[in-house]
């Protein structure tokens, strides 16, 4: 992994990250690719980041390059073979190939850190930019099914070194 890549657990975030990230969520361009599309207050934010500290299950890490905050990635279902991921790159800065870096930095972490042998992904089917980003990662389109009235891709990737 690119030396000047930080991954900063949700869990060990100051006030002002946990802030910051919310911002992000909450932003117009993130929230339209997400389940749930209402704006999430400061105060539910703030409890499922401490819920996170109990979790087993899951992990999320804020991504940051340099001295520059660029997404979120995150894990869940860490306790099986097959560990599902999704990431978003900040929407208030503008990096070419941010979702590359993401992307990358995801199936390093889920193959080389964590060691499972399938990482998986949804995402809508009207999210051409995001399913291509996959697909030029070898993730192969593995079915479909509908979540609010929209059509989800389910895609994943094999670990070829397991």
């Amino acid at each position: 992994m690119n030396e000047n890549i930080n991954l900063i657990n949700f869990v060990d975030l100051t006030l002002d990250e946990k802030k910051m990230i919310l911002s992000w969520r909450n932003h117009p361009s993130v929230k339209q690719w997400m389940y749930g599309t209402n704006d999430i207050t400061l105060e539910n934010h703030l409890a499922f980041i401490e819920s996170l500290k109990n979790s087993k299950d899951k992990l999320y890490f804020v991504v940051k390059q340099d001295d520059q905050y660029i997404g979120v990635i995150d894990f869940t279902e860490l306790n099986n073979p097959e560990l599902y991921f999704g990431l978003y790159a900040n929407p208030d800065t503008k990096i070419a190939g941010i979702g590359r870096v993401l992307e990358k930095i995801s199936i390093d972490y889920a193959f080389n850190m964590l060691k499972k042998d399938t990482l998986k992904l949804e995402v809508f089917s009207e999210n051409i930019q995001v399913r291509n980003l996959h697909k030029k990662f070898k993730f192969i389109e593995a079915g479909t099914k509908i979540i609010n009235n929209k059509e989800v891709i389910c895609m994943e990737l094999k670990n070829e070194n397991r």
